[in-house]
């Protein structure tokens, strides 16, 4: 796949939820709602200041994200359901990460 957002952008791919509760349900697809957990695939350069200089990203390729669950542009690439957001419509990151890492 060849796709790089633009400015301050992100590419996500979404990370299905379980099909089953702990204590062993299974979920019908019709009572499934839409994660709100993904993996960064693709990261665009970074926002600008009005001075012109770049804010760094702060998630990476690879990274595993939660984010709002209206958060986003669906779109289709080669085939797999993606979605397109802005840095800020990311809550948060899960696990270890390159920010914390470096502090």
């Amino acid at each position: 796949m060849q796709f790089t957002p633009l400015h301050d952008r992100v590419l996500v791919r979404r990370i299905e939820s379980e099909e089953k509760t702990k204590g062993g349900l299974i979920i019908p697809d019709s009572a499934k709602e839409k994660p709100s957990e993904g993996e960064v695939i693709a990261v665009g350069e970074g926002a600008r200041k009005d001075s012109g200089e770049l804010i760094p990203m702060a998630v990476k390729a690879g990274d595993r994200i939660l984010f709002g669950k209206w958060s986003g542009t669906e779109v289709k690439i080669d085939g797999d359901d993606m979605l397109i957001m802005k840095e800020s419509d990311i809550l948060g990151i899960m696990g270890p990460s390159s920010a914390a890492a470096a502090a």
